[in-house]
């Protein structure tokens, strides 16, 4: 499969995924609000989900799946099977008591990641509560991420690109079944958030069945493959984690700062994590096997070509996307989310901090493209150094704008610091000689720039004729019309430019419909 035809696969399933979770977002919102309650769930959920991506899809993707691939390539299956369940064993041996070790000690552990809770009694014990339920869900989605890895690995991506439409359908289901049952939404949904572990779990294990790559539960030894493989996974936690880092210090912060500072940036994240997950991880799980394959076979130039078109592809959805949500975030938020416990209050705040994740995108993107660039190649160092770097400013940069912006300040200093990342890890690669832009990308870049500096125009005048767009699905229509608007705008300015042509576009969609249809 093509990196053209393995993105579009990935962001396909990616977006459905989306739509789901904001259909999942839409009923929280409603029945949950932004109050002590929604803070105490969206704790309970950063947590697991913290270690998930910086460990599970994070570090042992970035690690595991070059070494498997390799294996692939040079070894044949056999060996690499042997590794697959070598690895499964240590993961269970690991992550069960660790898990379990979470579970016991959460009202203490909870105290890491809201310190701000301790002074709020009611909000402390329904977090530590719901910690307790939602934190297996580590261990359940790690040995998914082992799964998905295998299946990456030999270009069979749709599956482990379908798990978040298990996760939000089935939190989806707990809302509107389980939540009335129990009288507590954020109850309801920590069940729903381990229950969706579980299914997806037997999902995988089914696709890896299908694909030929069932696995056994050896016993659990320290082979040299394993050793290597944690001398990847420890730097590869940082370098591939540095978002999920930032994301972790924007919570801890916030939960210092007035009630609903965290679900404001929780629910800013989730519309700023659309094309960052359509655009930036189907680009990064599309691009670590074949780029790695490519190195390994000492293929520099094809290397080389790879990079460039996943820069290509990724800045041109990443620039519209981040304009977009800039100019025009009180629309979208009041459309989705405006409705029940969410009011005007809570879209104008949470919009103010979707603008500062906004600034961010485009850097995101190409910092998955560059980390992915340097885990092929098997260098960790150069990641963590970036990371460790962009974590320091987002500290440093919350800290000094929550005085004047508040939450905004926080999500302002996420997307700031993104740059920052990017731009290190960019060095890091021009200075090996791994980074070298061909003319294709050199000429097409000015246009997608251009473009988006029209698209920012064009929805601020739309935006202005179509005011006011009214809250909830009354203003779905005017909202989908900015939208189209917008993205008639974008893309006829890149065809235009030449940054685009029209066929692309076409072969995108048809390629994309293909591979789901197979």
């Amino acid at each position: 499969m093509s990196l053209f035809r393995a993105v579009a696969t990935v962001g396909g399933l990616t977006a459905v995924s989306r739509v789901a979770g904001f259909a999942r977002d839409i009923l929280t919102a409603a029945i949950a609000g932004a109050g002590p309650m929604a803070d105490a769930f969206f704790v309970a959920l950063k947590l697991p989900n913290l270690f998930r991506r910086l460990f599970a899809e994070g570090a042992f993707s970035v690690s595991f799946v070059p070494l498997f691939s390799a294996m692939l390539e040079r070894e044949g299956r056999p060996a690499a099977m042997r590794f697959a369940e070598a690895t499964l064993a240590m993961m269970i041996a690991i992550l069960a008591p660790f898990t379990l070790l979470a579970v016991l000690t959460m009202p203490w552990t909870l105290t890491l990641i809201a310190p701000g809770f301790i002074d709020d009694p009611a909000r402390y014990a329904q977090a530590a509560l719901f910690a307790r339920i939602t934190f297996p869900y580590l261990l359940l989605m790690s040995l998914v991420a082992l799964m998905g890895g295998m299946l990456n690995a030999i270009g069979r991506f749709a599956p482990f690109a379908a798990m978040p439409i298990l996760f939000n359908l089935t939190l989806i289901t707990a809302l509107l079944f389980l939540a009335p049952r129990l009288g507590n939404a954020g109850l309801a949904l920590s069940w729903g958030v381990l229950a969706s572990g579980i299914l997806q779990l037997l999902w995988m294990a089914w696709a890896c069945r299908r694909a030929g790559l069932s696995l056994r539960l050896p016993r659990p030894r320290l082979t040299p493959e394993m050793r290597r493989l944690f001398r990847l996974i420890g730097p590869g936690a940082i370098g591939a984690g540095a978002m999920q880092v930032n994301l972790f210090v924007d919570v801890l912060i916030a939960s210092l700062l007035p009630t609903g500072a965290i679900s404001f940036l929780y629910y800013a994240d989730r519309l700023n994590q659309l094309p960052l997950g359509v655009v930036g991880i189907a680009i990064g799980t599309a691009l670590l096997p074949p780029l790695t394959r490519q190195i390994a076979a000492g293929k520099a130039g094809a290397a080389g070509d790879t990079q460039n078109r996943a820069l290509e592809y990724g800045l041109l959805f990443a620039l519209p996307a981040a304009v977009a949500l800039a100019i025009i975030p009180e629309s979208i938020l009041s459309v989705l989310f405006e409705r029940g416990a969410f009011g005007p209050a809570e879209t104008a705040a949470t919009a103010a901090a979707l603008t500062g994740y906004a600034v961010g995108i485009p850097a995101y993107i190409m910092a998955k493209v560059f980390s992915t660039a340097h885990f092929a190649r098997h260098d960790t160092t150069s990641p963590v150094r970036a990371a460790v770097a962009g974590v320091v400013a987002n500290i440093v940069l919350s800290l000094a704008l929550i005085g004047w912006l508040g939450h905004a300040g926080i999500a302002l200093a996420t997307g700031l610091s993104s740059w920052l990342t990017a731009g290190l890890l960019a060095r890091g690669l021009h200075r090996e000689g791994s980074l070298r832009p061909d003319r294709r990308l050199r000429r097409r870049l000015p246009g997608f720039l251009f473009s988006a500096l029209l698209l920012a125009g064009a929805l601020d005048v739309m935006s202005e004729m179509l005011a006011p767009i009214p809250p909830g699905l009354e203003g779905a229509g005017p909202l989908a019309l900015l939208i189209l608007g917008g993205a008639a705008v974008y893309f006829s300015a890149a065809i235009l430019t030449g940054s685009v042509r029209p066929g692309e576009i076409r072969s995108l969609l048809s390629r994309s419909l293909a591979d789901k249809a197979s």
